[in-house]
């Protein structure tokens, strides 16, 4: 099991601008992609690698370590620039996200990248495998906990519903799921596409332990997250994170249209990259 480090509050808020600044550049180089539910996910990733879960970059595939199923695959770029920076595999494998012969296509895959525990991209999906991972856990014997991020349009789907019954029925309590509620998915706004409150209750009428916090805020992350992994009540946990869609690039933050962005050329790619806030900044690669 890889050491944590000590946490630091401005440290990781330099590293998580640094993410976004990388990710917007990985998206922009690919021509394409997914950035405002990668840029929401920055602090929730950040915490889980940093401060939650126990992984071992040198040892991906560690029996005991913590597993995440990140079901809304297309957010991959947050997953893979956070393994990248861990130590699961080199930074400069990030600019060829989506490109021809690429190992980082742009939705995760856990075929040809060390650290992901699932392969990722059809919504609906993950929080049911997450489920599988969890009570074989819980049959084995093992203490390790399974993580599940999931959107906030994604939970329009129904399979969702069918886990979140089994997962109670099970008793699954090594299951820690988060919702990133940005609010926003493809096509509009949750509310204007399917709404999906009251959110809390529905979980809750589900049989889950339900939580909710500021899904950019360090200390609330971790406090609830740590909460989740405490829970010995034979029930799963939802944590619904309040999250800005796109938070951190200006061109793309609480904008429907930052689901997915096009950049056809070097001047579009330089005007995202100065949108990001929080610089300077440098690429590693």
């Amino acid at each position: 099991m890889a050491q944590k480090e000590q946490f630091q509050p401005e440290k990781m808020n330099a590293l998580a601008a640094e993410l976004r600044y990388v990710m917007t550049d990985m998206i922009c180089r690919s021509g394409s992609g997914h950035i405002g539910g990668a840029l929401s996910l920055t602090e929730i990733m950040l915490t889980l690698y940093y401060r939650s879960m126990n992984t071992d970059p040198a040892n991906p595939k560690w029996d005991g370590r913590d597993r995440l199923v990140l079901s809304k695959g297309h957010a991959a770029p947050v997953l893979y620039a956070t393994l990248a920076y861990k130590g699961f595999f080199p930074k400069d494998w990030l600019p060829t996200l989506n490109a021809d012969g690429t190992k980082l296509p742009s939705h995760a895959d856990g075929r040809t990248v060390p650290g992901i525990d699932m392969t990722t991209g059809s919504l609906g999906q993950g929080l049911s495998a997450a489920c599988g991972m969890a009570l074989a856990a819980k049959k084995d014997g093992k203490k390790h906990h399974i993580f599940c991020i999931i959107g906030d349009g994604e939970s329009n789907e129904g399979q969702n519903w069918e886990a979140a019954m089994f997962a109670a029925h099970q008793k699954l309590d090594n299951l820690v799921a988060i919702t990133d509620y940005n609010r926003m998915q493809i096509d509009g706004t949750t509310t204007e596409i399917l709404e999906i409150e009251p959110l809390t209750d529905k979980w809750s009428a589900f049989g889950w332990n339900v939580l909710e916090v500021d899904g950019h805020d360090w200390d609330a992350l971790f406090a609830k997250i740590e909460g989740a992994k405490s829970q010995k009540n034979g029930k799963p946990t939802m944590i619904i994170a309040h999250t800005v869609k796109g938070k951190g690039c200006t061109l793309v933050e609480n904008q429907v249209g930052s689901h997915n962005i096009k950049c056809p050329d070097q001047k579009t790619r330089e005007q995202y990259l100065a949108a990001v806030t929080g610089g300077p900044f440098s690429l590693p690669y």
